[in-house]
Order: structure tokens, then C-alpha cells, then sequence
């Protein structure tokens, strides 16, 4: 039979355009890999920024891209584990990580720890100690949320809370003030880690207290004639029906000659709960005293116990240095919405080394509170010798947490909802600007190094003019309401919350 010849030079000409296009296959393949070159081992260590070496972290984190600041004209990093393994080369300096591999590789990984080594030219061609990233067996949450605010003094102007899915680079809005007539806003909270669920304040413009569950936008007016201020630093009950508060008058002042720039002081503050249900505050004399300054206040994981900061009254500004702030606690039953008669001291300031606490958070299995411990006042943000310590609450002891901390500030911090991580604001890249580093927690309280958030670009946190406020672990995704949420604070007159006696 004879083939028609139409037919017999299509199929020629299908067969040639496959050979081409395996041909072109091969070509790319090549071109994509690299061997990397003999080199001379050499005892010197590589200067990478971000420093990752010997940091532990899950297996659901988005590539740690990293420089190398180590003069060089060509470099590779190979990555290995076991049997498998991948190389990168660098460009201008930079290692983009392929996310499919760096993925599979530490998923490999878990349990155990990736060796990295960095093959480097610069007169010649150098093999560096490798060194390693751990990989814990437990994941991260798979969100964190922060507030992105310029690091100036008094000024500021745009200002947003935003979320960062923590297995990717992805970024996006929750609350951006550009929407609201660029007034402020702060204090964002999750009742365990829920993104369903939050609140934020809004100062000046459109002021209120927005509490989101769902698709439910509610602002809310909280400053009553019984309380010293609107209701500002909040912590959720397990339940999610109570929120505590502090009230707080607070002023800000620039130092002249300090390293510590900038002074934030309150003039008087309590603490008090708020419940979602009847709007109305509730609060007990232990937590009002005239005598004292109470903030901070953070709910035990069970809802039983109220934890909070409290000082002895001052005449403030002048006395602001010699304000310590203790570590308190108090009994609440939320059926009764009372509180108990006694308030046990578990970080007395004034005798306990002349440290002031702040910024208590229990972790979710009740096991352990992390706290901030500086050297006077309320605020430690821009104190750089505030840094982080633990207490263990089965027995009692306090102690640093010395791998997570540094020369320069460590201040605001959430724990995840497995109680293995710790998200934390640090300024030690640079003195300046806060940015959010993590941390492992094992078993026994001890934190691992820290390793600093992961971004796509390099050169992204020398380049981004912005400080990392008030960092949050949530376990998914916020629900963008961005425009609902900007309608509700211009053109809803909110709730008057009531304060009950």
C-alpha cells in the first residue's frame, strides 16, 4: 500500500521538529548546570547576610536567600542532605534558592539539619567550612501579622497592618490607613491565632475599636467616664468573648544625648476586660489602684488567670527612670466576669535585680511565659538592653533566652499555636528599624538561633525604609475587608461601650 505524499512529508516534518525541540531540551539542561570548579579548602570563615548559619527552622518557610559579603568574583553554594543535594549559583553577590528544591530538600530534612557549603572565587577558588541549617520536626504557623510604620520619632504618615504567608514571599493588606484619611492605627489581635477573628484600634481619625469576626464589622467607642483613656493594649480569652485592656495615659518624649533615642512613659494606667457580648467593661480595685501603674495584661491559655505589669505610681517625667515594672497575676472567672481577692507577684521589680517587665505571653500549653526585661520604664521597643527571658511556670524559674537574644533590642513577641515557635521584634541588624526574627522552643523552654524573616531579594532589608511592629502568628490567611472595613470607620458613629461596677 502506498502512502500518500502529503502525508509522508508531514510526518517527516513532525519527527524532525521533535528532534529539534529534544535537541534545544538538552541545550537548556546544559546550560542550567554548573559544575563547580576544585577548589582549596580554606579555615575562613564566609560572611552571609542574613546570618543563617546553625539557625533552626520548620519545614514550611519560604527559601532563605542569603548573600555573600565575602570579597568574591564567582560563587556556589551547594546544598545537601543525605543523599540528595542541589547547587546554586550566585548573582552579583546573591543565592536565589530554587523554592521546588529547597522545599523538597528540608522536608527530607526533618529532624535533622542541611549542610551548606560555599565555593568561592576570588584569586582563587576557595571551599569554605559548610555550615548548617536544622530543621525541627514541628511547623510554624502559616501566617504572621505586623504593622508597618515608619521608625521616626513623633512623625509618621502611612501606616498599614498587613499579612505574610510565611512558606512563600507573599504579602497582603489587612488595614491600610491610605483608606481612612491616613490616621493611625495599632494594637491588631487574634484570639489563638485565628485570622478569623481580630481587633485593631483606630487614633484621631475615625477613631474606635474595630472587632472583625467573619464578615461582622463592629466599631466600638471605648472610652468611658470611669476609665482614663480608650481601652489600648488588648489580650484575647481563649473563649473568645472577653478581650482585657489596658487604659492608659502616655506621653513620648526624644532623648538628647541617649542610645536609647526615644522614651515612651505612662502617667497613670489600669487594666480592665471588655466583653464582647454586652459591651461592657468590667474590672476589679486590684487592677485600678491609684497607687500603681497596671498594663500589659495577657490571659492564661485556660482563661483562669489574668497575668499583667504593674509599678509603683511616680511623679512622671521626672521620676521615668525609676519606674520598675513587676510580673502579676490575678484569678478570673469568666461565668461571674470577677476577679480574686489576691495578686501574686511572680517578677518582683524592686527586688529582684531592679528590672521592669514587660510584655507577658503565655505559650498555648500553659508551660512556659515569655517575657521583655529592660532596665526601667514600660516601653522597651527602643531600649537596647531589653532583651528576652522565660519563665517556667511548673517550677518557677526565670532565666534568658540567650540564643534568641543580642547586643541591641528585643521587644514584642507571640508564640505559635503548637507552643515551638516564637516570633520576635529585634533591632540588631542595624539599631533602627524592628524586624521579625523566629525562633525554636524545645521541649525544655530553651530557645535555638533565631533566623531572621525570609525575603525573595537580598538587598530587600536594606532597602525597605519601614520598621516590623507588633508581630502576630495566625494560622491562615485574613479575609481581605479592606474597603468594608474603610466604609464602617467613616460613616458608622460606633457603639458606647458601658463600664460596670
Amino acid at each position: 500500500m502506498r502512502i500518500p505524499i502529503g502525508i509522508t512529508i508531514f510526518t517527516n516534518d513532525i519527527i524532525a521538529m521533535r528532534n529539534i525541540l529534544l535537541l534545544f531540551i538538552i541545550l537548556l539542561a546544559a546550560s542550567c548546570t554548573h559544575t563547580i570548579p576544585e577548589s582549596k579548602k580554606t579555615n575562613e570563615t564566609v560572611d552571609i547576610f542574613p546570618d543563617y548559619s546553625e539557625v533552626t527552622i520548620p519545614t514550611n518557610i519560604a527559601p532563605l536567600n542569603f548573600r555573600l559579603n565575602t570579597p568574591h568574583t564567582e560563587a556556589y553554594a551547594l546544598f545537601a542532605f543525605e543523599n540528595s543535594s542541589f547547587q546554586v549559583k550566585a548573582h552579583n553577590g546573591e543565592f536565589r534558592i530554587p523554592a521546588s528544591k529547597w522545599e523538597s530538600l528540608i522536608k527530607q530534612a526533618a529532624g535533622a539539619r542541611v549542610q551548606i557549603t560555599l565555593y568561592a572565587k576570588d584569586k582563587e577558588w576557595l571551599a569554605y567550612p559548610p555550615f548548617h541549617i536544622h530543621v525541627a520536626n514541628e511547623p510554624i504557623d502559616a501566617y504572621i501579622a505586623y504593622r508597618l510604620i515608619e521608625p521616626g520619632y513623633e512623625l509618621w504618615n502611612e501606616m498599614g497592618i498587613y499579612q505574610r504567608e510565611l512558606s512563600t514571599y507573599s504579602e497582603s493588606t489587612i488595614m491600610d490607613n491610605r483608606m481612612t484619611d491616613n490616621n493611625c492605627m495599632n494594637c491588631h489581635s487574634f484570639p489563638t491565632q485565628n485570622p478569623d477573628k481580630m481587633l485593631f484600634h483606630m487614633r484621631d481619625k475615625n477613631a474606635g475599636t474595630y472587632l472583625i469576626d467573619g464578615d461582622k464589622i463592629e466599631k466600638l467607642n471605648t472610652k468611658t467616664d470611669q476609665t482614663i483613656s480608650a481601652l489600648v493594649y488588648p489580650s484575647w480569652h481563649p473563649s473568645g468573648r472577653f478581650v482585657a485592656f489596658s487604659t492608659n495615659t502616655t506621653n513620648q518624649n526624644t532623648h538628647k544625648n541617649d542610645p536609647n533615642r526615644i522614651e515612651v512613659y505612662d502617667s497613670a494606667s489600669d487594666v480592665v476586660v471588655y466583653d464582647t457580648d454586652k459591651h461592657e467593661i468590667v474590672s476589679s480595685a486590684l487592677l485600678t489602684s491609684e497607687g500603681a501603674f497596671e498594663t500589659f495584661p495577657t490571659f492564661s491559655p485556660d482563661g483562669k488567670t489574668l497575668y499583667f505589669c504593674s509599678a509603683l505610681a511616680r511623679s512622671i517625667p521626672r521620676e521615668y527612670a525609676d519606674s520598675k515594672y513587676s510580673l502579676c497575676a490575678i484569678s478570673f472567672d469568666p461565668d461571674t466576669r470577677s476577679f480574686g481577692a489576691v495578686v501574686d507577684t511572680l517578677y518582683n521589680a524592686e527586688i529582684e535585680g531592679g528590672r521592669s517587665v514587660s510584655f507577658p505571653r503565655i505559650s498555648p500549653d500553659g508551660k512556659y511565659l515569655l517575657y521583655t526585661l529592660s532596665g526601667y520604664g514600660t516601653f522597651s521597643i527602643w531600649h537596647k538592653d531589653a532583651d528576652l527571658y522565660m519563665l517556667n511556670l511548673s517550677t518557677g524559674e526565670h532565666y534568658p533566652l540567650t540564643q534568641a537574644n543580642s547586643t541591641d533590642t528585643e521587644s514584642y513577641h507571640s508564640w505559635s499555636s503548637n507552643s515551638r515557635w516564637i516570633v520576635f521584634s529585634s533591632r540588631r541588624v542595624d539599631g533602627l528599624y524592628t524586624r521579625p526574627y523566629f525562633a525554636y522552643i524545645d521541649e525544655n523552654g530553651q530557645a535555638a538561633k533565631p533566623f531572621l524573616l525570609p525575603q525573595k531579594s537580598t538587598e530587600f532589608y536594606q532597602q525597605f525604609m519601614k520598621s516590623y511592629n507588633i508581630p502576630e502568628f495566625i494560622t491562615g490567611k485574613v479575609k481581605s475587608q479592606v474597603r468594608k472595613i474603610a466604609v464602617t470607620a467613616k460613616e458608622n458613629p460606633g457603639t458606647d461601650v458601658k463600664y460596670v461596677k
